[in-house]
């Protein structure tokens, strides 16, 4: 997919944004593992956290690929920070497609505005790439539904005001899962403590606990047995934003590998001009590029939402994420000692690269996925 000039002024007016007000605050973030409140204010002024929505409900009406291009931008700089945008955007994903117009209208114009945030909540104790192995469960009561169970690695966890619960809804052994819209207000949720995590210190992460929290049926995302349906649509369009995340966290370490190398002397010579030095930087450099041409296809056939977009999706989310993976231990590589050192950029985005392999479905099982697309096309 080829981006509009709509695209790349959007792009060059978030990248200055980011250089003037989150870039200067990404070690310290990291360091303190603390909320981002400095990038919230830069993305409010921006009108950032609304792009994702319709303008309807207050939002900036952006397609895929311009959220693609925010997170990717902002994730060069802090990818902490990209997560606050990720987070909201991903939970109100569902609600956008297949909820009320009430409940949209309760919910999102606030969210946009950057006055709250969303969360979703998938992950159990036991598993999260497996949904339809969930626990928590959701019993029909008089005017809407009483939930029981326990969310774990929930992003934005105690920062958000609503939070979307995926729960099964009929028999054990029914495949019947609802939507649930939880506020943070609402008797018997709680929070477990901030998890202390390798890397995306600044990106606040804990458990979810849901001890009989009554939602009524207007917090009901649609049918209230077509949940799990709801969330394999949804991550046609997440996935690809985790991907952007994962791309945006290389673009980053590419770019400071260049200007390490241009500016690093060893022997006389500045190290750029060694020829194993200058075949690491081709080899990132084409990975990252490689990886930007699948996330924007991925991006650009999303709406049809068919096996195949699907299946481009979970490609995105793993080439993108393994290329952030691999390019980040590169650069660290290309730093010399200096890269094991936490003054420099390089060790934290290796840090913060690691969890994009793992969230929103691991890439193993993303890569089963694709296979199985692979094998109905023979």
């Amino acid at each position: 997919m080829i981006a509009t000039d709509v695209h790349e002024s959007l792009r060059q007016n978030v990248r200055r944004m980011v250089d003037a007000r989150i870039r200067p605050n990404a070690i310290e973030v990291d360091e303190l593992a603390e909320f981002p409140e400095r990038s919230m204010a830069a993305f409010r002024e921006l009108e950032l956290l609304g792009l994702a929505y319709p303008p309807e409900l207050g939002g900036g009406g952006g397609d895929l690929i311009s959220q693609v291009i925010v997170l990717e931008e902002v994730a060069r700089a802090c990818a902490s920070s990209a997560s606050i945008l990720l987070t909201s955007w991903a939970a109100l994903t569902p609600i956008i497609a297949f909820g009320s117009d009430a409940l949209k209208q309760e919910v999102v114009p606030k969210i946009a505005a950057g006055e709250q945030l969303a969360s979703f909540c998938l992950t159990e104790p036991g598993g999260g790439s497996d949904l339809p192995g969930l626990k928590t469960r959701a019993e029909r009561v008089d005017g809407g539904w009483r939930l029981h169970g326990h969310k774990r690695f929930i992003s934005n966890a105690q920062h958000s005001e609503w939070y979307a619960v995926l729960a099964r809804s009929g028999a054990p052994k029914e495949a019947a899962f609802g939507v649930f819209l939880v506020h943070k207000d609402d008797p018997g949720l709680s929070f477990g403590a901030q998890e202390k995590k390798m890397g995306m210190r600044g990106f606040p992460t804990a458990d979810v606990i849901l001890d009989e929290v009554f939602v009524p049926d207007a917090h009901v995302v649609g049918d209230p047995a077509r949940g799990y349906s709801y969330m394999m649509d949804t991550l046609t369009y997440t996935r690809p934003l985790v991907g952007a995340h994962a791309l945006g966290i290389a673009q980053g370490a590419l770019d400071a590998s260049i200007g390490y190398t241009a500016g690093r002397t060893q022997f006389g010579s500045s190290i750029s001009k060694f020829q194993m030095v200058r075949e690491m930087v081709s080899d990132m450099m084409t990975a990252v590029e490689a990886a930007r041409s699948l996330l924007y296809r991925s991006a650009e056939i999303a709406p049809v939402n068919d096996e195949r977009a699907r299946a481009f999706a979970s490609m995105a989310k793993v080439f993108c994420s393994d290329t952030a993976m691999k390019v980040t231990t590169d650069a660290v590589q290309l730093h010399g000692g200096n890269g094991y050192m936490r003054d420099y950029q390089v060790e934290r985005m290796m840090r913060d690269a690691k969890v994009t392999q793992i969230w929103e479905g691991t890439n193993h099982i993303q890569k089963l996925l694709i296979s199985k697309y692979a094998y109905t096309t023979i």
